[in-house]
């Protein structure tokens, strides 16, 4: 562990032993769903170790954003008064100044170099999935997702947006699917991510993940969750009509949760690559002759 990796894991010590009492009072309760919420404005609870460090990372920049404007916005208002046609009659000739030069050149270069420090660990954790604890694989279709458990027995199933007409106490209207990616907590997830047709992209915001799922190719990313519950997330690529209608569904659960339901799984989704005739999706279409309005 680097040392930027430690301030983290300080910081997130400390303000969890703030909370420590709600914690044990809550610990059996599963995690609310994760959700965009109506208004919202700041990212989503970060519920894994790498969008934590996403969040501070973010902070701490807009707090040195706010700094730098404030910086620039007194120089201004400074430069206003005090040099404006009244009070400077005869304004000053000078065309250099080397003091002036070097600082700001070296303000904005030792400010990079504060930037760098903090993001490129980050940059490179985000980037390393070696040791990973499972793998799953997520395959973007027009317009669901499918997904292969190869480390379990690869098994295979599609998830399907439930419609508005079909949709349960408890679901959410857009975010539910049929099925739902069943997945360990406090484990290494590692996923690789391709499409079969055009481009998506597979996006969780509440554990830091997305990833553009390109054909003939495999991206991977990883993430960890650190408590039970749902999470939801969708497709981030304008894919087509159908691309506002191919939502992610993550529940997580358990290790011995997931065994037990990797035992069902097999079961259930046995045979499922075998498979070829895809279920109807049923989304808003233009009706519009082929060429209509083409010059």
């Amino acid at each position: 562990m680097n040392l930027i990796e430690k301030f983290y894991a300080a910081k997130r010590s400390a303000r969890l032993g703030g909370i420590a009492a709600a914690v044990v009072l809550l610990a059996a309760l599963p995690a609310m769903a994760q959700q965009p919420k109506p208004w919202q404005m700041n990212l989503q609870e970060p519920h894994s170790s790498l969008m934590e460090q996403m969040v501070e990372f973010h902070d701490f920049l807009l707090y040195m954003i706010f700094a730098v404007s404030l910086f620039v916005l007194g120089l201004m208002l400074y430069t206003i008064l005090r040099f404006n046609e009244k009070r400077n009659p005869n304004p000053s000739k000078t065309t250099h100044n080397t003091l002036l030069e070097v600082m700001w050149s070296v303000l904005p270069i030792f400010l990079l170099v504060v930037i760098g420090l903090f993001s490129l660990p980050l940059l490179y954790r985000a980037d390393d999935t070696v040791n990973a604890d499972l793998t799953i694989k997520v395959i973007g279709r027009q317009w669901y997702w499918s997904y292969e458990y190869p480390d379990h027995g690869d098994f295979t199933f599609d998830a399907f947006m439930i419609p508005d007409d079909e949709i349960k106490e408890g679901q959410l209207r857009l975010l539910s699917t049929d099925e739902n990616l069943v997945l360990p907590v406090g484990k290494k997830i590692r996923v690789l991510v391709t499409s079969s047709d055009v481009l998506h992209a597979f996006a969780m915001p509440a554990l830091g993940s997305k990833i553009d799922a390109v054909p003939g190719r495999t991206n991977e990313i990883w993430f960890d969750i650190d408590e039970p519950g749902m999470y939801y997330g969708q497709c981030s690529e304008l894919c087509g009509s159908g691309h506002a209608f191919m939502p992610i569904a993550i529940q997580a659960v358990t290790q011995t949760e997931f065994d037990a339901w990797v035992v069902d799984a097999r079961k259930r989704y046995a045979g499922a690559d075998q498979e070829l005739t895809p279920r109807l999706v049923r989304v808003a279409r233009n009706d519009a002759p082929v060429g209509a309005g083409v010059r």
